[in-house]
């Protein structure tokens, strides 16, 4: 399985629509600067915006990057005014922009393999939503090398730090049916202090933390804490859960989480 979830980060990283071989380099680049990481490589050539939309796209980028949860009923009415129809394509481009540099990162602090190649076939015809949804996601979803109850805490925690709206008030059956109760999940937001979650949890918690808040400077501890409680198996499942969680930044991104009535 984490042959067949690389394959699908690559193709990830592959992923070049031909309307928006530009949207995909700045977004790219942007993202990349924010988080201080590596830029993914890009089909395209670009240096700064070159007019108002790309201006608006970058800056959109930035604040999706930097705290999805902080972008303003200003920036994303400005964000899709100027896009159109190009803004739900360049917000699942900025997703893999934002997210497969924290995968890559975070795996270089645990040790593990370059998640893929430098040698890129560009895909100029793939839908990226097609790609996400009915591909990356699923194969993420059918990994069970993780128990439910870790499996849970950690999309909890990605939950809050975003503040995705739906997926805070979801409950995992699974998780329930292995031992997750409210009592424990309550202790996720202070849980250093946790009397109820294990050190393989804490852990992984640390871990997601500085995916999300500061990829580009896992701490060594962090990453030996993982090394110690889970396997390599576990330790790849983990890191690419938390870039499956982290799809909620799209819905947060346009205000497009709010909670079923």
């Amino acid at each position: 399985m984490q042959d067949l979830l690389n394959g699908q980060l690559a193709r990830l990283v592959a992923l070049s629509p031909s309307p928006y071989v530009r949207v995909s380099a700045l977004v790219r680049q942007a993202c990349a600067t924010t988080l201080s990481l590596p830029p993914l490589p890009a089909e395209a050539r670009v240096d700064d915006p070159a007019d108002a939309t790309e201006s608006v796209l970058v800056e959109f980028a930035e604040q999706f990057s930097a705290d999805v949860s902080a972008i303003s009923d200003d920036l994303r009415g400005r964000f899709l005014s100027a896009l159109g129809d190009a803004a739900v394509p360049a917000v699942m481009l900025t997703y893999f922009a934002d997210f497969l540099p924290r995968v890559r990162a975070g795996l270089a602090a645990l040790g593990s393999p370059e998640p893929w190649s430098d040698a890129i076939e560009w895909d100029h015809d793939s839908d990226p939503s097609d790609v996400l949804f009915n591909s990356f996601l699923p194969a993420v979803h059918e990994l069970r090398t993780l128990d439910p109850v870790t499996t849970e805490v950690v999309r909890l925690r990605g939950a809050a730090q975003h503040n995705c709206r739906m997926c805070k008030a979801r409950r995992e059956s699974d998780a329930l049916e292995a031992g997750g109760t409210e009592a424990l999940y309550e202790q996720i937001a202070w849980y250093e202090i946790s009397n109820a979650l294990t050190e393989r949890h804490k852990a992984a918690l640390r871990y997601v933390d500085a995916l999300i808040w500061t990829p580009a400077a896992i701490a060594p501890d962090v990453a030996a804490g993982v090394r110690e409680h889970f396997s390599e198996a576990e330790a790849f499942e983990l890191t690419v859960d938390v870039m499956h969680n982290a799809a909620n930044k799209i819905a947060v991104s346009l205000a497009a989480d709010a909670v079923p009535s």
